[in-house]
């Protein structure tokens, strides 16, 4: 069951990272793609199912935020994730200021894969440090 999870978890946040990127495109070039219900949808879809899977990884692991210190460095950068994410697509500011939004969450991102990969809370940042 937790294998499983894993790859449910792992599929779904490969699919994220994926559909935000072509959102930011599809925002810059202004295109009327990011009109379609579809699009507004499914990202709400699977962001569902990646967390539930999370959260049942979390049950079954026994390692929570706040306990954990690494899932809990997890938990913060995804708030930093969403929130810079949501400043990316809004069609709303500069193309500068969606772009560089867009390019620090794909790097918080980033980080939080080497979180998940090295089960420490500074992930790949600790070899640099």
């Amino acid at each position: 069951m937790y294998t499983a999870l894993k790859y449910i978890h792992v599929i779904s946040v490969v699919l994220s990272v994926t559909g935000f990127f072509l959102r930011g495109v599809l925002v810059i070039r202004a295109s009327p793609v990011m009109d379609a219900r579809w699009i507004k949808v499914l990202p709400h879809v699977n962001d569902t199912i990646l967390l539930v899977a999370a959260l049942s990884l979390a049950a079954l692991s026994e390692q929570y935020p706040f306990v954990a210190d690494w899932v809990t460095a997890k938990v913060l950068g995804v708030f930093a994730y969403i929130i810079l994410g949501a400043l990316a697509l809004r069609p709303e500011g500069t193309a500068a200021l969606r772009i560089v939004c867009g390019l620090s969450a794909l790097a918080v991102f980033g980080w939080i894969v080497s979180v998940a990969l090295t089960r420490q809370p500074m992930g790949l940042l600790a070899v640099l440090l």
